[in-house]
């Protein structure tokens, strides 16, 4: 039993944290403390990310529309958040620090190739998720240079705030906020303040510790937006 527990500490704390925590009960040591809150904090992240955006997949499926869904917001947001995980990886950063983007990725996809679907074009909906993969995989090969990856993290920046923002303005236009979850955003926006906290912890790299000040303050933009067109209906709905 003390094995386990061993090993299931582990994946929060290193083994000198470890060892302070439960050989010398110093509970209070203020590095391990928030080295073992990053990682907690991590592994919520990503655990939570494997279904973050399910309501909002499940909402364009239930309405089979993908009205109010910017298709262009959503190319720029796989841009945003492949760039982030290949650059990551290649790095060898810790899973837990990016692991939620490689769900978000899949999710993602799958709600661009629904919009092309439910626009009516199938065939571009597959050409859509597989261009998405094959481009996630290649990036994360080694093939590309690590300064390339780094400028392309480092240009998340604007495509982060522009890819919310295009969404931001299509809700305006709209008058409402469409098939947008409310989960969804809300649980982005947590999550990107969240990161803001463990990338300090776990990377110290300011260019992702920006990307991520940034997102949390375009998700806050469309979760405003969520709460004052909240019992808005899309345009062309009547009761």
């Amino acid at each position: 039993m003390a094995g386990i527990f061993h090993q299931l500490c582990l994946l929060i704390l290193t083994p000198a944290c470890y060892d302070e925590f439960f050989v010398e009960f110093n509970f209070l040591h203020v590095p391990c403390l928030k080295a073992a809150l990053s990682k907690g904090l991590g592994v919520a992240i990503v655990g939570g990310a494997i279904l973050v955006k399910v309501p909002q997949i499940l909402k364009i499926v239930g309405a089979r529309s993908g009205q109010g869904i910017s298709i262009i917001g959503t190319i720029l947001e796989l841009l945003a958040i492949g760039f982030n995980v290949s650059y990551s990886f290649v790095n060898r950063y810790p899973f837990s620090s990016y692991g939620d983007g490689v769900f978000l990725l899949i999710q993602t996809g799958i709600i661009g190739a629904l919009v092309f679907l439910y626009g009516g074009s199938a065939k571009k909906g597959i050409l859509f998720f597989i261009t998405v993969l094959s481009t996630i995989t290649f990036l994360c090969s080694g093939s590309v240079p690590l300064k390339i990856l780094w400028m392309l993290q480092a240009s998340n920046i604007p495509i982060v705030f522009a890819g919310k923002m295009v969404q931001a303005v299509a809700n305006y236009k709209n008058g409402s906020t469409g098939q947008l979850s409310a989960i969804t955003v809300t649980l982005l926006f947590f999550g990107s303040a969240a990161r803001i906290f463990t990338s300090i912890q776990e990377t110290g790299d300011q260019i992702i510790i920006l990307t991520y000040m940034v997102a949390t303050l375009a998700n806050g933009t469309l979760l405003a937006q969520l709460i004052y067109y909240w019992n808005v209906k899309p345009k062309g709905k009547k009761d």
